[in-house]
């Protein structure tokens, strides 16, 4: 008899963590200090060295965390920002709510990253930025995209929230650019038990500028210096992660052994991730394509396994957005956007829980 397998089981993931999670909760507790405190400061401390920054500042969510870095870069009023057409909304409404443009480009579809080859061509004297989004936890190619924002003059933010702990040569997601922007999600390979974010950096100016922005504009009570807002870690998710972080390459290396059994047994019938040796994948999420994704879909539910889209539509195509965008000729994504399908891959879910999924998947007709 087959087992019923979630698509993604919080309450197992952090199982392992329990103890700690509530040792840190009570100490929070007792202590009395919940805003801007020491754990606040720890996390940063290690999550900026794990990650090879000098800085890194807590914010409140991956959504402030690319909005903030944007403010912080002060580039001028409505500067156009290179971004992938396939990206979650999140990425654009960052753009936009910093008072930007942004300006799509199709990812390639082997990758779903953006395809540096067609960056180029997109670029104006109001380009001021490329967004590169690591997504699924492959970094981008990120020596091209060095190049070209070397060549225009541009600045980098790095969309880091997928991709904790992923390489690209040895060099980590959000070590790349003049910021890169996490989140901490839940369901994050390093995840808080709540919204969290942070964005890391290795400029003293803008890492000092952001200490402001998120606090009201304020580093000293009453006295604000920014128009800022308030986008702070709490204390307790920060000691939250701080419970979690030491186990992120383990939790990573799980990944990656459930993502070796897909490679290594699903049906070529479906389109598997591109593998290089120049990048270590951290396998947020394990993204499969074919044309039968709806009919895919439906059938692994009745057959008890949970799965998930990332992501069914294109930001291009959401009613909040059209607006933004006149031409929404973008062939690439809305191939991806309609053959995309993420299967199990958590830190809960056991070798035989693949195996499984492996099983129904090469079922399938």
């Amino acid at each position: 008899m087959r087992n019923t397998i979630d698509y993604e089981d919080l309450k197992k993931v952090n199982n392992p963590f329990h103890e700690e999670l509530i040792n840190a909760f009570s100490y929070k507790l007792r202590e009395g200090w919940y805003v801007l405190g020491e754990s606040v400061k720890s996390f940063e401390r290690e999550f900026s060295a794990y990650v090879g920054t000098k800085y890194c500042v807590g914010v409140a969510s991956g959504l402030d965390a690319l909005t903030l870095s944007l403010i912080a870069l002060e580039l001028p009023k409505r500067s156009e920002v290179i971004v992938p057409s396939n990206t979650y909304i999140a990425t654009i409404l960052a753009i936009v709510n910093a008072g930007h443009i942004p300006v799509l480009v199709e990812p390639k579809v082997s990758t779903c990253n953006i395809d540096t080859s067609l960056i180029a061509e997109k670029i104006t004297k109001r380009t001021k930025a490329i967004m590169p989004v690591h997504l699924y936890g492959k970094v981008c190619d990120m020596e091209e995209i060095l190049t070209l924002a070397e060549k225009y003059d541009l600045k980098i933010i790095e969309d880091c929230a997928q991709a904790h702990g992923a390489r690209f040569s040895d060099k980590k997601a959000g070590s790349f650019g003049d910021v890169g922007a996490f989140s901490f999600y839940p369901t994050k390979n390093l995840g808080a038990i709540g919204d969290a974010g942070c964005i890391t950096t290795n400029d003293e100016n803008l890492y000092d500028r952001l200490l402001y922005l998120r606090n009201y504009g304020s580093k000293l009570k009453y006295h604000n210096e920014y128009f800022g807002m308030n986008s702070r870690l709490d204390e307790i998710q920060a000691a939250f992660l701080l419970v979690k972080l030491p186990f992120l390459d383990k939790i990573n290396a799980h990944k990656r052994t459930l993502a070796a059994l897909y490679f290594e047994q699903l049906d070529s019938k479906f389109i598997l991730p591109a593998r290089n040796d120049n990048y270590f994948d951290v396998f947020h999420i394990f993204q499969i394509r074919t044309s039968e994704r709806d009919r895919l879909k439906i059938y692994f539910s009745e057959a008890g396994i949970g799965t998930e889209i990332h992501y069914p539509i294109p930001p291009y195509k959401q009613n909040a957005l059209k607006h933004l965008f006149p031409s929404n000729d973008f062939p690439i994504s809305d191939e991806i956007h309609s053959t995309v399908l993420s299967l199990p891959i958590s830190f809960a879910h056991t070798v035989d829980d693949i195996l499984q999924v492996i099983q129904v998947a090469n079922q399938f007709n």
